[in-house]
């Protein structure tokens, strides 16, 4: 499907103000939508909606379908009467520029346990009957979501392949006795997710009324303790006690010189292809509920992606498999038609992965920050630079993964930087505009003849290295980043829509 000629703004909800310790659904995203129809932004991208799994990373929830809970609005419960004003005094670890996720995962969980609880008490019959619905119309995932969470709370978290066996394997008298012993828990996490669907949706229809479609993220993996593989393990390469026998990542790269042993179960092709991908077809469906278009992360290993045996410790040792190609994005097209998919093609990337993204016409992705990458001599062949990226294209000063521009700047060579600044005009003063860095990248991404060009908010607000959402291979430390309204100026709207207005990026 081709994209219009519009920019946006790369932001997960996780890093918006608010007093609760993280960003939520309340009054800031609302702000924030606000904010970006004043900039004359039409997109609003997010990372996965889903909850927070290892390294407090969400590419690893523990669900493909669920939501993220720490993103439910606490004052809307209050407001309710599920909630006590007093419940919401913030914790004093709570940071306004910082997730300081060992405190706000136990004093959010408490305070929707108790909101829950409340629910139970006191709720209306229209409340009631709303809840019913949603369990009803989600059953597909909702039912096993539940109760694998209630189960992974009772075992400690340890890995479902150590439950009792006949709960790792699915035994259905044993699923049934355990719905019975643990029925006020599967409650709680219904509940939960019936607050998150509720209020994520009233965001998105606000956001949708004032012209603002929201970019979502699938990770093409997921977590080994997740419902989905518990719940379906034919179709993940696991042994015969659940565990995974092969995992998912990438070989050496840019970003790591070990690879990156990412530990996902990869998926049994063969046994998707033999229900014409029923399963994909599923997630995708349940994610344009939720988002108006969606980025599909790691793009070839649809193509081939690397298989590292599950006993080796880093992703150095592995090799290429066939990927399922074309028949599985062709089988979601049968189901639910043209859908505005997003290929995340960065990486190591061949000729087939090329040919498959072209081949389903799907839009690619570009960073501002590779094209100047070990350019010694200057290669204008770089196919980042803006002068050569294709129209059928996303265009990115960087994303989540990179560094933000200020910190990529402070850290580049003399040489690739002075390519930067012969490229974009620049000398050591930042002329002819006297503009930092990142305003100069922002702009050049606006220029290109790519459809669409997506800013991550820290370069709009041109924050340092400090302020990066995320660093590959390290699992620790990431995720944090959070904003205050009083960095946000009023001059960071009128530039964004001011380029808006000048290269024709206004829907």
């Amino acid at each position: 499907m081709k994209l219009p000629r519009v920019s946006g703004i790369l932001l997960h909800p996780t890093c918006l103000p608010g007093p609760h310790g993280s960003g939520d659904l309340g009054a800031s995203a609302f702000h924030f939508v606000d904010w970006l129809v004043g900039a004359r932004q039409s997109l609003w991208q997010i990372l996965p909606l889903g909850g927070i799994g290892p390294g407090n990373s969400p590419y690893m929830s523990s669900s493909a379908f669920a939501g993220n809970i720490l993103l439910i609005d606490l004052h809307e419960l209050q407001q309710r009467g599920w909630l006590e004003a007093a419940d919401l005094t913030p914790d004093a670890a709570f940071s306004d520029t910082s997730l300081n996720f060992a405190a706000v995962v136990p004093w959010r969980r408490a305070r929707l346990e108790k909101a829950a609880q409340r629910f139970g008490q006191v709720a209306s019959r229209q409340d009631q009957t709303d809840l019913a619905r949603f369990q009803h119309d989600h059953a597909d995932w909702l039912d096993d979501y539940s109760l694998f969470m209630a189960l992974a709370d009772a075992h400690d978290w340890h890995d479902w392949c150590d439950w009792p066996v006949p709960l790792a394997r699915r035994d259905p008298a044993a699923l049934q006795q355990a719905r019975v012993q643990h029925a006020a828990a599967v409650a709680f996490w219904t509940f939960c997710q019936w607050c998150f669907f509720r209020q994520w949706l009233a965001l998105k229809a606000y956001a949708n009324q004032r012209g603002i479609k929201i970019v979502g993220d699938i990770p093409i993996f997921i977590a080994a303790q997740s419902a989905e593989v518990w719940a379906r393990q034919a179709l993940f390469e696991l042994d015969a006690q659940g565990r995974a026998l092969v995992v998912a990542g990438v070989p050496p790269d840019y970003f790591s010189a070990t690879g990156q042993r990412w530990g996902n179960p990869l998926y049994r092709w063969a046994a998707h292809a033999q229900d014409n991908y029923a399963w994909w077809v599923q997630r995708i469906r349940r994610c344009f509920e939720l988002v108006d278009w969606v980025r599909i992360d790691h793009f070839r290993g649809f193509v081939d992606y690397w298989e590292i045996p599950a006993t080796e410790p880093t992703a150095m040792h592995g090799q290429w498999r066939l990927g399922p190609g074309a028949a599985l994005f062709e089988a979601i097209q049968t189901s639910l038609g043209d859908l505005p998919i997003i290929a995340e093609d960065l990486g190591l990337i061949t000729p087939e992965v090329v040919a498959l993204r072209q081949q389903l016409n799907l839009p690619g992705m570009a960073i501002l920050h590779f094209a100047f990458d070990g350019m010694t001599p200057f290669n204008h062949h770089n196919a980042y630079l803006p002068h050569n990226v294709q129209a059928n294209t996303v265009i990115y000063t960087g994303t989540h993964d990179n560094n933000t521009t200020q910190g990529w700047w402070a850290s580049l060579p003399a040489q690739e930087r002075r390519n930067v600044q012969a490229y974009l005009g620049l000398d050591d003063a930042n002329a002819p505009l006297h503009w930092p860095v990142h305003w100069h990248l922002i702009r050049a991404a606006c220029a290109s003849v790519a459809d669409t060009a997506i800013h991550p908010l820290q370069d709009v607000l041109g924050l340092g290295a400090d302020c990066r959402m995320n660093l590959p291979g390290v699992g620790l430390g990431y995720w944090q980043w959070r904003f205050t309204w009083a960095q946000v100026q009023p001059v960071h709207a009128e530039r964004l829509a001011e380029f808006c207005q000048l290269y024709g990026r206004c829907a």
